[in-house]
């Protein structure tokens, strides 16, 4: 099998425009080292006093917990929703299979703030209600980011379901297996690689979302987000380039490992 292979000219181009894509997240690592009270690039004399501030303040853990909760809780019910639709939509084929995909992605395309204030007066409703899933709450932020970011489940499960021959449903049909062993054996086993994108792509989406957590959110459910958007406004807090440097070393880490755990089954194989 013939390798194409880019010549010299166009790997050169491809790295000159990596490292200016990179360029904004390599200029936040010397600025998390400075020994000054605001942000600036350190002269001489570097220090690990901002990294410091994220251990001894109790609300930099409290946020960044408060932010895996909620993106969990979120993540997990935009991919069950998602998946939910998507199937539905695969398996019937409705007349107006169209008109409720463009539904369902209407989150994805109304304005941020359009979106945000309906949210808002959700949640204010349901705290007439219950304390739990309100205003305010972590269980309230995660129901908002669910419906933020479920129409990205949508689309990447019904991309896998598009590669899927439904000769193999039509298959097991034949054969007598009902709707649930269909879809919970047959179906959602050859998707899986779409599910787990979908999780973690919402997963993502959720742990960054910061314009309609303003809108729902006041002093008890403070993301990470939140916090360092807090951080920005008031006083420029050195200690949110830290925490940039924290999350670029362990998303670094992440695509490195996958990264190399590809080389070795490559190699395997």
């Amino acid at each position: 099998m013939i390798q194409l292979r880019p010549g010299l000219l166009a790997t050169t181009l491809a790295a000159l425009v990596a490292v200016f894509l990179l360029m904004p997240l390599i200029a936040v690592i010397p600025v998390s080292f400075t020994p000054t009270r605001y942000l600036s690039v350190p002269d001489a004399e570097w220090s690990f006093r901002h990294y410091e501030t994220l251990l001894a303040k109790p609300e930099w853990a409290a946020g960044v917990w408060l932010s895996i909760r909620i993106g969990l809780l979120a993540s997990v019910v935009a991919t069950t929703l998602g998946t939910a639709f998507a199937l539905g939509i695969w398996m019937l084929q409705p007349r107006f299979a169209g008109l409720l995909l463009g539904l369902a992605l209407l989150p994805m395309v109304a304005p941020p703030v359009v979106s945000a204030l309906v949210l808002y007066f959700f949640l204010i409703t349901l705290s007439q209600f219950n304390n739990f899933v309100a205003y305010d709450t972590w269980a309230g932020v995660a129901l908002a980011h669910a419906v933020m970011i479920a129409p990205f489940a949508v689309v990447l499960v019904s991309v896998s379901l598009a590669q899927l021959d439904r000769r193999v449903d039509l298959a097991a049909r034949s054969m007598g297996a009902g709707l649930a062993t269909r879809i919970f054996r047959v179906i959602l086993p050859n998707i899986r690689f779409g599910l787990l994108t979908a999780f973690f792509l919402t997963f993502v989406l959720s742990w960054e979302e910061i314009g309609v957590t303003l809108f729902i959110t006041s002093v008890d459910a403070v993301t990470l987000p939140r916090l360092m958007w807090m951080g920005l406004r008031d006083n420029i807090d050195p200690a949110i380039a830290a925490i940039s440097v924290v999350l670029i070393a362990i998303v670094a880490t992440v695509i490195l490992g996958k990264t190399a755990w590809q080389l070795r089954q490559g190699r395997k194989e």
